[in-house]
């Protein structure tokens, strides 16, 4: 699994013109394949009388799966380059569909790459990625007399805290880098005086 991937916070869309042809690049994150052919699909609905509706998407933490079509541009000069342009980025979990309205002149198939990755790196630009980094999820236990000091200290220190269960204890889910876990558990053990109970478990994605 890689440390970190970049994926877009929201949908959005970029408009860009060249030679007279328009071209919008929608932008959308996509948690599945799934999702990624249903923003295709609602895209494709809304731009039914468009010249072309490419598309490229890139699902997974180590981009399993890559996908992209041309959709009647000549072969290798639309989605490619929009799927390029994705990984170039390290974009993942993430979705882009360029409409394109004819304008009248030609673009070549050295324009046309141009100008289907051109626009999906424009678009990238303008509505923004967040990074989303690799956590060692972990669980702390601990009384509920500690456990207010203990959850605004992790808060405090920018721990990302996922989840607090109340019970017979408290029960606090937390997101750390590997790199920090003995420190983390040094840290834990000072400041409960040795009573609180911590275990690490599998591997999650959060933000950066």
């Amino acid at each position: 699994m890689q440390d970190e991937y970049h994926t877009v916070a929201r949908a959005g869309v970029h408009e860009t013109e060249i030679n007279r042809s328009r071209f919008l690049c929608a932008l959308a994150p996509a948690a599945s394949e799934q999702e990624a052919q249903d923003f295709i699909a609602a895209v494709r609905r809304e731009h039914a009388d468009a010249s072309h509706n490419c598309y490229a998407y890139v699902i997974g933490a180590d981009a399993a799966v890559q996908k992209a079509s041309d959709d009647g541009e000549p072969g290798g000069t639309a989605g490619v380059p929009m799927l390029q342009m994705l990984l170039r980025r390290d974009m993942r979990y993430v979705v882009t569909v360029v409409t394109r309205y004819y304008g009248g002149v030609k673009l070549g198939a050295g324009g046309l790459i141009r100008a289907y990755g051109g626009a999906v790196g424009e678009a990238l630009d303008t509505v923004g990625t967040i990074t989303r980094r690799r956590f060692r999820l972990a669980t702390v236990t601990v009384d509920h007399q500690r456990a207010g000091k203990v959850e605004n200290d992790l808060r405090s220190t920018g721990r990302a805290v996922r989840a607090v269960r109340y019970g017979e204890a408290v029960t606090i889910e937390i997101g750390l880098p590997d790199s920090e876990v003995e420190a983390f558990r040094a840290w834990l053990a000072d400041v409960t005086a040795g009573t609180a109970g911590f275990e690490t478990g599998g591997e999650a994605y959060g933000d950066a």
